[in-house]
């Protein structure tokens, strides 16, 4: 599991730069301020994450159920959270309305913010 959760890491870790990158030299000229402050809470999150994985992936004292359940989390979390956030504000570039999948950006959150009450309650037990 540890090496799964080090690959989920360093995926989400690279993309987040290359996506921030991204935005930061290509988008910020073709969305307005307010839409790059949210691809930027995107980014930001995605970041964050990658390192709780990174942290998650190399602590011995974390059982194999939280580790696997806190991968889900995170996982899907992440993909829910960042990715509808870049969608939503990149929306007026493409042809198709992302607001109608604005529904899973608060699912996402949810679910990292159980991410870290899974590890809360495992670092309470021990």
């Amino acid at each position: 599991m540890n090496k799964r959760i080090l690959i989920l890491a360093t995926v989400f870790g690279f993309f987040a730069v290359v996506i921030g990158a991204f935005a930061a030299h290509g988008l910020k000229p073709k969305i307005s301020a307010s839409a790059m402050q949210s691809f930027e809470t995107g980014v930001r999150y995605q970041m964050y994450h990658a390192l709780l994985l990174l942290f998650v992936g190399n602590m011995d004292g974390i059982s194999a159920k939280a580790k696997k359940i806190v991968f889900y989390l995170i996982g899907v979390g992440i993909l829910f959270f960042s990715g509808s956030i870049y969608s939503l504000a990149t929306n007026s570039l493409t042809g198709f309305d992302f607001s109608v999948i604005g529904f899973i950006t608060p699912i996402g959150g949810l679910l990292l913010i159980l991410s870290w009450v899974v590890l809360f309650v495992e670092f309470v037990k021990k």
